[in-house]
């Protein structure tokens, strides 16, 4: 029971690592390499402010969400959208924002390095102290509390979101035909700049509640967990939020059985050995569908 509650846990920081992720991947179709950077620099920048201001929990993690919301609308707006309007299609495009992301992850990256110089981080000025709960032989933090409830209810929240909303069902018929859609009167630069200030907002929370959960990140956190974000887009299947859901738990509970066998050293093969076996035995992913095109 222990293990099954640090599975959710682990899970539920995955989850909101890879939220942000996969909606603008699956909708606006942007694959940005920059989230794991904008994930580690938003709780940098709370960091730093809270070395010099004493700041509760709430307001450290909304402070990481809006700083990686700025971040990750700016990336969109000033690198990803000028790079679509400068390609014939967005097929074209891909490549060029792929490696758009890279660099653009290469400048935080840079800056907290050097800051810190390489060292982890934490959120030594805030006024959180941890409860720890003692439930006959179960033992849970208030952060792994927090942490669950914010991972499972964002996602749920978000798929509901996007399926019964008009925002929602804009974003949808983007990711199936945005020249369709556009002709319909939908904004697709607009809601791409909201779908990724979203995803930004969702990466700085992850950010600053792994580093609350942990006591402290490293600049290259964010990096790390990029790959694993693959493994649960591609096992939940591309373009599918319960997906996503179900892949950062499946992903979690794979790992914490590896470090439960004493295999540690195996954590990282977890991810990519997932990725190899969905992509031969079902491609589009446990709830993802398969695509047709038609010329």
């Amino acid at each position: 029971m222990q293990e099954l509650l640090n599975t959710a846990t682990l899970g539920s920081i995955y989850l909101l690592f890879a939220l942000g992720m996969a909606l603008a991947w699956g909708t606006i179709g942007i694959l940005n390499f920059a989230h794991g950077a904008i994930f580690m620099f938003s709780a940098f920048v709370a960091h730093l402010i809270t070395n010099e201001v004493t700041l509760p929990l709430p307001v450290i993690v909304l402070l990481a969400a809006l700083v990686g919301a700025v971040m990750s609308a700016l990336t969109q707006w000033l690198a990803f959208e000028q790079i679509l309007k400068r390609s014939k299609d967005h097929r074209a495009a891909e490549l060029r924002i792929l490696i758009g992301g890279i660099g653009v992850a290469a400048i935080p990256l840079a800056i907290a390095q050097k800051v810190t110089r390489s060292s982890p981080f934490g959120f030594t000025g805030s006024s959180y102290q941890p409860e720890v709960f003692q439930l006959g032989p179960l033992r849970v933090t208030s952060t792994a509390l927090i942490i669950i409830v914010a991972g499972v209810g964002i996602g749920v929240a978000l798929t509901w979101w996007l399926k019964v909303s008009r925002q929602g069902l804009a974003l949808r018929a983007i990711g199936v035909d945005a020249e369709t859609a556009s002709v319909m009167g939908v904004n697709r630069s607009a809601l791409a700049v909201a779908t990724m200030a979203i995803a930004g907002a969702l990466a700085g929370m992850a950010g600053a509640l792994l580093t609350f959960h942990l006591q402290a990140i490293a600049p290259e956190t964010g990096d790390q967990l990029l790959i694993k974000a693959f493994a649960m887009i591609v096992l939940g299947g591309l373009g599918s939020m319960v997906g996503v859901i179900v892949g950062a738990f499946v992903l979690a509970g794979a790992e914490t059985l590896v470090f439960v066998t004493n295999f540690g050293t195996w954590v990282d093969a977890v991810s990519f050995g997932l990725i190899f076996l969905v992509l031969l035995m079902r491609p589009q992913g446990l709830f993802g569908r398969q695509e047709v095109r038609r010329t």
